[in-house]
């Protein structure tokens, strides 16, 4: 699933591509794409948009639109966004089209079908946007911050990295590149977590996931930013998708284990 890194990309990517432009017609081919309303509705409010800026929340692509509207994207698994020419063959599994006044459409390309979009007024931010935790890149996202959003929890600090209410935008592949960065077990309780940790683990968190922007994301295999071309975060990571390679540290194999339901990397000397 792209992670904050990946979507902030793609927001970058079409920003110049779609501000100022003007939704003139909407395709949706996968009705249940379409979340709190139906299709046909979605289509209605959409259309004759213009579109003022794109932004991001967690791992939501936001969309401000004239009359006050916001278009959300999820892109969950393999979703892909593009802006293409209106004349260019439309890619399988495209199943939304927005139409623009430059004879160019952004295309939502899902071949797991799980990517979602809705609308919503500003004043009326659905819970799922309204319950996400602090965007760990903010100036408000703070060491004090961060203790303060962990202290009432004992679950595994994977587990925590992984809650989108604790912190937005933290996926699977930067909590392991993080909790290695910090020299941290993905087991170790929330509480079980010294001060000195936290502060490795605060600097780490913000530092793979400016080092992950940096290098347009990570393909592993889906993962593509608003030109479609694949990042490049992958030849970098230090133990995620590195089970039984050398550590970059001590050059012991790289550990995985089933962690929540999840596929965790590390490495069991540096990570004791």
């Amino acid at each position: 699933m792209p992670e904050l890194p990946e979507v902030e990309t793609i927001r970058l990517t079409l920003e110049a591509k779609l501000i100022g432009r003007t939704i003139i017609r909407a395709e949706v081919k996968h009705p249940k794409m379409v979340e709190r309303q139906s299709p046909a509705e979605f289509i209605e409010r959409v259309q004759e948009r213009t579109i003022h800026s794109l932004q991001r929340r967690g791992k939501y692509l936001l969309m401000q639109l004239s009359g006050d509207l916001v278009l959300a994207l999820h892109l969950r698994m393999t979703g892909q966004l593009t802006v293409e020419p209106v004349d260019q063959p439309i890619a399988t599994a495209t199943y939304l089209i927005l139409q623009l006044d430059n004879q160019t459409e952004l295309r939502f390309r899902d071949q797991r079908k799980f990517g979602k979009v809705f609308i919503y007024q500003n004043q009326a931010v659905p819970e799922a946007l309204a319950k996400l935790g602090p965007e760990p890149l903010s100036s408000e996202f703070t060491l004090a911050l961060f203790q303060e959003r962990l202290a009432s929890h004992k679950l595994a600090i994977k587990k925590a990295l992984l809650n989108q209410e604790i912190v937005a935008g933290i996926g699977n592949i930067y909590a392991d590149e993080a909790l290695f960065v910090a020299g941290i077990y993905p087991g170790r309780p929330v509480d079980s977590l010294t001060a000195v940790e936290l502060k490795r683990l605060y600097d780490a968190v913000r530092q793979v996931l400016q080092e992950g922007i940096a290098y347009r994301g990570t393909t592993k295999r889906d993962y593509r930013d608003g030109e479609g071309k694949p990042g490049s975060y992958q030849d970098k990571l230090r133990v995620y998708g590195r089970k039984g390679l050398p550590c970059p540290d001590c050059q012991r194999p790289i550990a995985k284990i089933n962690l929540g339901g999840r596929g965790t990397h590390f490495c069991p000397y540096c990570q004791k």
